[in-house]
């Protein structure tokens, strides 16, 4: 069970109060909260060794080189993949134009997605249709938003590229990734998981999956902001050309030519952000502590609460399965001739409850179902039942009201 005087302790804005009341924070597949352990070892690099890593041979730049390689090692650990196939990127965004603009491309490949992808993993391909004439199909989800198994078999025999959403952010619902993989490999096709709302929830196992390459963002899962991962198969990795060049990603050059290092410093150009490379190991060692196994019992305890309650409006439709099982911490929902705009506004002056609203990045899904747009509550482990109780208050206010 979650000590949660110790979380209280380490996630100060769950205390903290506006206008007398507290906050409720729903909103984290947007942003997590982060943990005071994560700032402390933020603060420490600039306080105790703000130097260059891999660069400088003084005393601070040995301690800085040493706790960049460490995080790496953590983070490499986190997936279970090696060292050197972890690069360090601003999100999950980055990444994913990393391995768009590397790949090597030839007219007439086709790159497979799901229907609810983020704009991150929709636009890169749409604009190498345009511009390196690729193909680009989408696998549409099961009436009730489940991933359709047999309609990804059929396409999976032309792809060259799977690149999928792992969790989704609209509805949590989860793909069956590791039977999409050995689909796609047994039709000689590489597959990248946009891990971006799965890192934070469960384990990965990178090697089990056998995924050829993989991407996630350190801010929703506790970490810094601008900090990310994009993992690939060493073997894929050293076959890709650098995305970005410059400092740091050569063994040495002269006026005529050059020579690149090798992987990942090879694709980790100019200074990076040493602070939230560091801090982000130090978010990846605190959600091991806390244990997936807890975080995935009181997101669905959660889960399951608020739905049960929002059942009880019938002009409130949630969006995916109707098992809160099935979708993790993420409860979307809209209300016909309703702006949830408006209603998420509500919420937060009502009660500072904070959630989202809006078409999430994910406007496609949006446009072909003709929904305007949605609330969506996103929930994490500090999170609490108490707070889940006042939001069903709130909601039930705002239904009298409109």
């Amino acid at each position: 069970m979650l000590d949660y005087e110790k979380i209280k302790k380490d996630f100060l804005l769950v205390s903290k109060q506006i206008k007398g009341k507290p906050i409720v924070y729903f909103d984290n597949a947007c942003m997590s909260l982060k943990p005071r352990q994560v700032i402390d070892a933020m603060n420490e690099y600039y306080f105790e060794f703000p130097a260059c890593s891999g660069r400088s041979s003084h005393k601070l730049g040995e301690i800085v080189t040493k706790k960049v390689r460490e995080a790496r090692q953590i983070i490499a650990k986190f997936i279970n993949a090696g060292e050197q196939e972890i690069v360090f990127t601003r999100n999950t965004t980055e990444a994913i134009n990393l391995l768009a603009h590397t790949f090597p491309w030839v007219k007439g490949d086709l790159v497979l997605t799901t229907d609810k992808e983020h704009n991150s993993n929709l636009i890169p391909w749409q604009m190498l249709v345009k511009n390196k004439g690729i193909r680009h199909r989408v696998v549409k989800s099961k009436d009730d938003g489940t991933f359709d198994l047999e309609k990804y078999k059929e396409l999976a025999k032309e792809a060259r590229l799977i690149s999928m959403v792992y969790t989704s952010n609209l509805d949590g619902t989860t793909i069956p990734a590791k039977e999409i993989i050995k689909i796609a490999h047994e039709n000689g096709a590489l597959v990248f998981l946009d891990a971006a709302q799965s890192a934070p929830h469960k384990k990965i196992d990178a090697k089990d999956l056998d995924v050829d390459f993989l991407a996630f963002s350190g801010h929703k899962m506790l970490g810094p902001t601008g900090t990310g991962v994009f993992y690939a198969k060493y073997s894929l990795l050293e076959k890709l050309e650098p995305f970005m060049v410059g400092g740091d990603t050569v063994e040495y050059s002269t006026y005529t030519k050059h020579e690149m290092l090798k992987a990942p410093e090879k694709f980790e150009a100019g200074l990076q952000d040493y602070a939230g490379i560091i801090g982000l190991g130090e978010a990846v060692k605190y959600l091991e502590a806390v244990g997936f196994d807890s975080i995935k019992k009181q997101e669905y305890e959660l889960n399951k609460y608020i739905t049960d309650e929002l059942s009880r409006w019938p002009k409130i439709k949630i969006i995916g399965p109707g098992d809160p099982a099935l979708r993790s911490g993420i409860i979307s929902f809209y209300i016909d001739g309703v702006d949830m705009h408006q209603f998420a506004l509500m919420l937060d002056e009502m009660s500072n409850i904070m959630i989202r609203s809006g078409q999430h990045c994910v406007h496609s899904w949006f446009n072909d179902k003709k929904i305007y747009n949605s609330a969506r509550v996103s929930l994490y482990f500090y999170n609490s039942l108490e707070e889940a109780s006042v939001f069903i208050n709130s909601l039930d206010k705002i239904m009298k009201i409109i």
